[in-house]
């Protein structure tokens, strides 16, 4: 069973059913599988070969999900382009992959070189533009391709669980992007794993808040496979948010933590705006449990999380709301899903008891298969069957995995191991203090300090003496930041991830010259 079969099963079952609805209107999942089937064949004329690679360029829309679906159908590759990121950084990820087709939008046609594969568009209005008319000669417009097509169905490859579904840029906070190769095995497990978790039935009907090429790409299929919805946004913020859980029967959503603190900061808005939210997920950043507290009391029972990396795709651990809404796991980033093992394994590849600290390391059908045209890199990272994720954590005895921190970020600070997300939660919890990144640096008397970068609420501000005094109750002396770095601001990714590297290199250089 192909990833893509999950939605054909359900547009057989639900035919009339909304799959589809956004600001152009209402798409049924007959109507969607039959334009995915169409494009798909169309996409197969263009560039027979099975396997070979599509690029997808676009902001959230019905659009860029159709495009999406008939990649899948196609027996081919996606390469999600994030609308977000840089025209360098895309032509950077066009030319690793030199992909045969690529599919734009408005938004990311200036971004994708033209020269790049053939050219598909999204959207026929952007022949409209004379400054893009050059551009457009020698590209197709979907609407043409779907007339075409229509009533063509897409030939169906024979391909192994351990075909590449789709090459995924990792995000590059902590170092140099890396083109995950996620097979279709990873996809399948990830699929089950999200109705299962999160309970999806036809009746849900998901918020897409986060970029398509991200976080909400995993949600996509899980959604369609059960008969839901995705509502889709003219534009994404706090307000239309809201909105389409207020007057739009919003049911679940996943976005990261920021977002859910300015959703939560916006006057007048409460727990009344969400009458039918039953799984608020947050994921791409950390959630100290003084902000679950807060979210809890504003969103009430309804929030989870889970731990993936682009490696092994968002849910190797899950925290469903009754779980996170017990105190003692608000720590925690859940348990392990089906088809995957989590385990801590020691520098010498032995997996540790409970409650001990080492890597997180992830075996089974939802890790990659490597990296892209990096061999090295990938024999590095899958050891004997184990993915090793980078990161530092304990399993609890009751299956529980509490995430410390990446290995390379672990600070060293006379002889003793400080976690800067221990440092980040109890920083956190300082009523000032919006968002934070804790960090070592090089230092003549401890080997590192500990320093950290804080972002305070708006109208809010507090003192070094008064923070430091704040974590030294918490922690204790050893962990407390010999220096804080504020910013209005801090640095982030185009998915809204502090860009730790960033902080760190501005904190270094501010020391340097002071």
């Amino acid at each position: 069973m192909y990833p893509i079969d999950f939605f054909f099963r359900a547009a057989e079952q639900y035919p009339e059913r909304i799959a589809l609805d956004g600001p152009e209107g209402a798409t049924t999942y007959a109507r969607l599988a039959a334009d995915t089937r169409a494009l798909a064949a169309a996409l197969q004329d263009l560039d027979p070969a099975p396997q070979s690679r599509v690029a997808i360029c676009a902001g959230n829309s019905a659009r860029h999900i159709l495009a999406l679906l008939a990649v899948l159908a196609s027996g081919k590759v996606w390469v999600p382009l994030n609308y977000r990121s840089t025209a360098p950084e895309i032509g950077r990820i066009l030319d690793a992959t030199t992909p045969s087709i690529v599919i734009v939008d408005a938004v990311g046609e200036p971004l994708a070189p033209a020269a790049s594969g053939t050219r598909l568009h999204l959207e026929d209005g952007l022949a409209a533009d004379p400054q893009r008319e050059d551009k457009l000669a020698s590209g197709v417009h979907v609407d043409a391709l779907l007339h075409q097509y229509a009533g063509r169905a897409p030939q169906r490859h024979a391909l192994s669980r351990d075909a590449t579904q789709a090459i995924k840029f990792t995000g590059g906070t902590t170092g140099l992007p890396k083109g995950v190769m996620q097979p279709y095995r990873a996809w399948n497990a990830g699929i089950i794993n999200q109705i299962v978790s999160w309970g999806l039935t036809p009746d849900d009907r998901y918020v897409v808040s986060a970029p398509i090429t991200h976080g909400t790409g995993t949600y996509l299929l899980p959604v369609l496979a059960s008969g839901g919805t995705h509502l889709l946004l003219d534009s994404v913020t706090p307000a239309t948010i809201t909105t389409a859980f207020r007057e739009r029967g919003g049911t679940l959503s996943f976005m990261p933590p920021t977002l859910i603190y300015m959703i939560m900061a916006q006057p007048g808005v409460s727990r009344a705006d969400f009458p039918k939210l039953r799984n608020l997920i947050y994921g791409g950043a950390p959630m100290p449990p003084e902000k679950i507290d807060r979210a809890l009391d504003f969103f009430g029972p309804v929030l989870g999380t889970t731990y993936g990396q682009t490696e092994a795709p968002q849910i190797a651990t899950v925290l469903r709301p009754a779980e996170l809404a017990q105190p003692q796991n608000r720590a925690s980033v859940g348990r392990a899903t089906w088809l995957s093992d989590v385990a801590i394994m020691a520098p010498d590849g032995t997996l540790l008891p409970a409650g001990e600290i080492g890597e997180v390391v992830v075996h089974g059908d939802l890790t990659m298969t490597g990296y892209w045209r990096l061999p090295e890199k990938t024999a590095e990272t899958l050891v004997d069957g184990w993915l090793h994720t980078g990161d530092t954590g304990l399993i609890d005895t009751r299956g529980y995995l509490f995430l410390k921190d990446r290995l390379r970020d672990v600070i060293i600070t006379g002889g003793f191991n400080v976690y800067p997300v221990d440092v980040e939660n109890a920083l956190s919890s300082h009523p000032a203090v919006y968002e934070c990144s804790v960090f070592g640096l090089p230092d003549d008397k401890w080997g590192e300090a500990v320093h950290a970068a804080v972002q305070f609420h708006p109208g809010a501000h507090a003192s070094d003496d008064a923070l430091k005094a704040h974590v030294r109750a918490l922690l204790g002396p050893v962990a407390t930041p010999k220096q804080f770095h504020i910013h209005d601001s801090l640095p982030r990714s185009s998915v809204g991830k502090v860009l730790k590297n960033a902080v760190r290199d501005a904190a270094q250089t501010q020391t340097t010259s002071s």
